[in-house]
């Protein structure tokens, strides 16, 4: 498409534009004194060009005088927030920086760079009604050279010919997101590769980009002007993939419907693995532990799945190239009673191998071990996902499907639900019902703390339980108005010591809210019990911490600290030590990947590969941290040793499947749930899910 006939296509929105750009930037004129105030990225504006969706931005984040200007993807960055004086000069990071023509060139085409602010008729500039901004010394026009649009496409100075790579507006007054993308389908599916495409989506401004996910990690981003796109995939592994529009201002629409998808295998494998072989097994306590020879394969042995008698007992996965492990510990067993294991290899096509020999074990009388005894409790056709004790031992869980609140008692299994949560709506993938904490006084008060998805937003809600049932009349909305999206909702709610409520909140699949801190995404909230702001939160407002990407997990340890458990895309989790105003570094930085060395950021205290973690919930009982673990099944074991995690144990690895929450039970172990089936569909009662109790030693 030409200029010109990109031109005629804005011509109706361009006196909207016009008027976008000169409010903002007169309104930043209008907080600067005749005396020229040095500018900050604060009070500065980003000014983007609407044919490429780029902003005008310092190469590199140079702050030296001579660096000099392109077009980059809008990132919200000191580098990009320009300050129009009220003496006409446009200044950026708060040197003060002037944007300069160099050597004061007045024809074409004269190049721009940053330079110390001098009052030079070269440092002065005009904006314009048809959009464009001129230097008022030579009366040329800011020009995107060669009228490109990809990243670092060099700006400069050209005669002004009213095209649309001369065309310039604020996105600091956009808050309108794009609407869905529609129809997301798939096509020419191979074993390694697929077409994702779909429909275009509407903006107010203009679709900047399009974010293409699968279950909630990002795999790609390409240009608003693209509706399809390649993928590689892996074979026999299925996936959802969606896809998020996003504009110039960082806007994010919800999320396009999920797409299923299963690649082929590449070529069919009809041979099992060996069958494993020199099983022993060694028991301490409750715990067994055992070890294997390997298998091979004509491919590569991916798994290896161990039955205690009939029953699977667990499953070691192996991660890429690296094949599983050798070894498994078997925890929570009963005491003086006899086992018998053996172990067979899988292959990535479900090619099974001859098992191994059987070895029989006893137990010990007496557990000896930090995990000594597992029991069910209870099933579910849901979800649990918040899940609090009462002062008379029994529970309360929400299941964030169904929206509804269960009463259990875990003595006899009996189950009765309380009542529906008004106003939930699920997000077709991890939105709905999630948090639950009950009041500090919850004896005389009967207050439920309630976080979930509304048709609009997500929220934090108080409503009281009375005679057992859900007093719907009663219910108050303490927070409101925190951004919802398909993943990435977190939702997990925790009094502290001090009696205040904690919230985590994701980032709603938009990185930039992590680093706003007036936005109420991706950021671990703290409130008085009835709504309001604390008087000694760090930004006036509900932040407590910010710079987080989907953290859940929340507990508080002995000394009155407080511990996050964080999702990270595609790298690695993270559990951090959350202290007030920290700044936690998504998305520039995720676990110690990226630019996580940057002064400012706070370090996580241990990360998790994304294949081992995907961890959910936290408890922390006799300042020993439990950690459970979805992707990675299985619950880690950490001890808190000043302000580290030491002395690190995997348990029930593949045992239980995929696990969510974790919390203290009044005995001083734990309860435990899993979270195996559609959890990532929001159908209600479509899963077969377990409650457990895990006797601590």
């Amino acid at each position: 498409m030409s200029d010109t006939t990109q031109l005629k296509r804005h011509r109706g929105k361009l006196p909207q534009a016009v008027v976008a750009l000169l409010t903002a930037l007169a309104a930043v004129v209008a907080m600067v004194t005749i005396s020229a105030v040095t500018a900050s990225a604060a009070t500065g504006t980003p000014v983007s060009n609407p044919a490429s969706g780029r902003c005008l931005d310092v190469i590199g984040q140079s702050t030296a005088s001579g660096a000099g200007i392109n077009i980059y993807d809008c990132i919200g960055q000191a580098n990009q927030a320009w300050t129009l004086t009220s003496a006409g000069e446009l200044r950026v990071y708060d040197n003060p920086m002037c944007l300069d023509v160099v050597g004061q060139a007045t024809t074409p085409p004269a190049a721009l760079q940053i330079y110390p602010c001098n009052g030079g008729a070269n440092q002065k500039w005009k904006i314009n009604s048809n959009g464009a901004i001129t230097g008022v010394q030579s009366g040329l026009c800011l020009d995107v050279t060669g009228a490109n649009t990809a990243n670092s496409t060099l700006v400069g100075l050209w005669t002004c010919n009213g095209q649309s790579n001369q065309q310039w507006r604020t996105i600091a007054g956009d808050t309108q997101p794009p609407t869905v993308p529609g129809n997301a389908r798939i096509s020419d599916l191979l074993c390694d590769s697929v077409t994702f495409a779909w429909n275009v989506a509407g903006d107010n401004v203009g679709v900047a980009y399009y974010d293409i996910y699968h279950d909630g990690q990002l795999i790609r981003t390409v240009g608003g002007s693209a509706l399809s796109t390649s993928l590689t995939v892996v074979p026999g592994v299925k996936w959802g993939l969606y896809v998020n529009a996003r504009d110039a201002a960082g806007n994010v629409s919800q999320a396009s419907s999920t797409v299923p998808v299963t690649p082929p295998q590449c070529q069919i494998d009809t041979q099992a693995p060996s069958a494993p072989g020199g099983l022993t097994g060694s028991v301490s306590g409750t715990t067994v532990t055992l070890k294997w020879s390997a298998s091979t394969d004509n491919v590569a042995v991916k798994f290896y799945d161990i039955y205690r008698g009939s029953t699977r007992a667990g499953t070691v996965t192996g991660s890429g190239t690296v094949p599983p492990a050798t070894t498994f510990i078997d925890s929570g067993l009963a005491a003086n009673t006899a086992y018998a294991y053996y172990v067979v290899a899988r292959d990535a096509q479900a090619n099974i191998s001859a098992h191994s020999n059987t070895v029989s074990l006893n137990t010990g009388s007496a557990c000896g071990n930090p995990v000594c005894e597992v029991t069910q409790i209870a099933t579910d056709t849901d979800i649990p996902w918040g899940l609090v004790t009462l002062p008379d031992g029994t529970i309360l869980y929400n299941r964030r499907d169904a929206h509804d609140i269960v009463h259990l008692n875990p003595a006899t299994g009996a189950k009765s639900t309380v009542g529906t949560v008004p106003n939930v709506e699920n997000t077709d993938g991890e939105g709905g019902l999630t948090g639950l904490a009950i009041s500090s006084n919850y004896a005389s008060d009967h207050w439920l703390y309630i976080m979930h998805t509304s048709p609009t937003d997500n929220r934090i809600v108080r409503i009281k339980l009375d005679n057992d049932k859900l007093t719907t009349s009663s219910e108050q909305i303490l927070l409101s108005g925190i951004l919802r999206n398909k993943f990435h909702d977190g939702g997990r709610l925790r009094f502290g010591p001090d009696g205040k409520l904690y919230a985590s909140t994701g980032d709603a699949q938009n990185g930039d809210n992590a680093q706003n801190k007036n936005s109420l995404n991706g950021k671990i909230l703290r409130l008085n019990p009835d709504g309001t702001v604390p008087a000694d939160n760090p930004f006036g407002n509900a932040v407590w911490s910010y710079g987080h990407r989907n953290p859940q997990g929340l507990a508080f340890d002995s000394q009155g600290r407080l511990w996050e458990q964080e999702f990270g895309n595609g790298i690695m989790d993270e559990t951090n030590l959350v202290t007030k105003g920290g700044n936690y570094g998504w998305p520039a930085c995720e676990g110690t990947s990226g630019t996580c060395g940057t002064a400012g950021y706070i370090a996580p205290k241990r990360t998790y590969s994304t294949a081992d973690g995907s961890c959910s919930g936290i408890a922390i009982v006799r300042n020993v941290l439990y950690v459970a673990c979805e992707r990675g099944t299985r619950m880690y074991r950490e001890v808190i040793s000043g302000s580290d995690l030491t002395n690190v144990q995997a348990y029930f690895n593949g045992t239980y499947g995929r696990l969510r929450t974790v919390e203290p039970a009044p005995d001083g172990g734990l309860w435990l749930t899993t979270t195996n089936n559609g959890d990532k569909d929001s159908i209600p009662n479509n899963s077969s899910e377990k409650i457990l109790h895990v006797t601590l030693g």
